[in-house]
């Protein structure tokens, strides 16, 4: 036989992929016993001598991708979270990765440190960024690879993002163009840059109209219930005819405050929301949405680093679509 074989070779001939022969040549990641032991009978039968490159690159790979969830995310981003790791987890597994989930918080990344020092992952994905973010500066200070889902401040960073700006421009330009003038807007931390991304979207529309927005009309860091209500109590007061709620968990919140107050929608007041979820379907009257495929997200930013990984030149920015829907609460 060729004593030149390669790992391809092997790959074919054995009817299996090669991040597997890889496995098996390194000893790490995912892989049964019995195919390790396949791999191995067939090398040594054929007589196969790994070259020094391709044996290096093998045993650095742990074929494991850190995935890096907020710690303070709330009820609210369950959903987000759980379809965004979903799409994550199908494109990992199609490109035989497995997921490492780790959590931080921006002033501790104990964890995060601890699995890039140990070797643990190839790579790491962040799923959210921040205006001030400590991990991508660590990243980005230890030239490990990574990739965010969201916008970053940062250069140099690979970023995956809906196009919140862009969307909530839109939407806010088709409610204005409704003729609904005192449009207020209820959202969570003003620390995520997804949030800056969507208030600077909701500002630029306004300007298209050449109308400077009114500062009461924009409630940030609501993050509880009581905060919620309470901003929707003001916002009354300043005589709003429309609320934009930046999540379907800060909408369920508003609807009912409005429907304790005996408020009715669209008629007194007329609502939309992100993301079209399940804690909305099935509302009445339906509600206008903004949304997003957040499973396709997931896969695109694993997709992106798994390219990365392999030498792929990747784009800086890739920016994911949106859909509006206007529905019954804005009418």
């Amino acid at each position: 036989m060729n004593k030149n074989i390669t790992i391809a070779d092997v790959a074919q001939n054995l009817g299996i992929s090669k991040t597997t022969v890889s496995r098996a040549m390194s000893g790490k990641g995912r892989i049964s016993e019995a195919t390790r032991q396949r791999v191995k009978a067939y090398m040594e039968e054929n007589n196969y001598k790994p070259n020094i490159i391709a044996q290096g690159l093998a045993k650095s790979k742990t074929y494991n991708i850190g995935v890096v969830m907020p710690s303070d995310y709330g009820i609210e981003d369950m959903s987000y979270f759980q379809d965004c790791l979903v799409g994550l987890q199908e494109m990992a597994s199609l490109y035989e990765y497995d997921i490492i989930l780790t959590v931080c918080n921006n002033n501790d990344l104990g964890q995060l440190k601890r699995i890039i020092s140990n070797g643990k992952v190839d790579g790491v994905i962040l799923m959210r960024t921040l205006i001030e973010d400590e991990a991508v500066k660590l990243l980005l200070k230890q030239e490990f690879p990574f990739v965010v889902i969201g916008i970053s401040g940062y250069n140099n960073v690979i970023q995956i993002e809906h196009n919140h700006f862009e969307g909530c421009k839109e939407l806010t330009l088709m409610l204005l163009m409704k003729n609904f003038r005192r449009i207020a807007v209820i959202g969570g931390s003003g620390a995520h840059m997804v949030t800056s991304s969507r208030i600077k979207g909701y500002k630029a529309a306004y300007g298209e109209f050449g109308i400077t927005v009114p500062k009461e009309l924009i409630y940030l860091d609501q993050d509880n219930q009581i905060m919620i209500e309470r901003a929707v109590d003001n916002i009354f007061i300043t005589g709003a005819d429309c609320i934009i709620c930046m999540d379907d968990a800060i909408c369920s919140v508003v609807l009912n405050k409005l429907r304790k107050e005996d408020i009715e929608v669209p008629g007194d007041i007329k609502i939309a929301s992100f993301f079209d979820s399940m804690l909305l379907k099935n509302n009445v009257p339906a509600i206008t949405s903004l949304s997003f495929d957040v499973r396709e997200i997931g896969r695109t930013a694993c997709k992106t680093l798994i390219d990365l990984l392999g030498g792929s030149n990747v784009k800086e920015i890739t920016y994911l679509g949106y859909k509006i829907e206007l529905k019954e609460s804005t009418r």
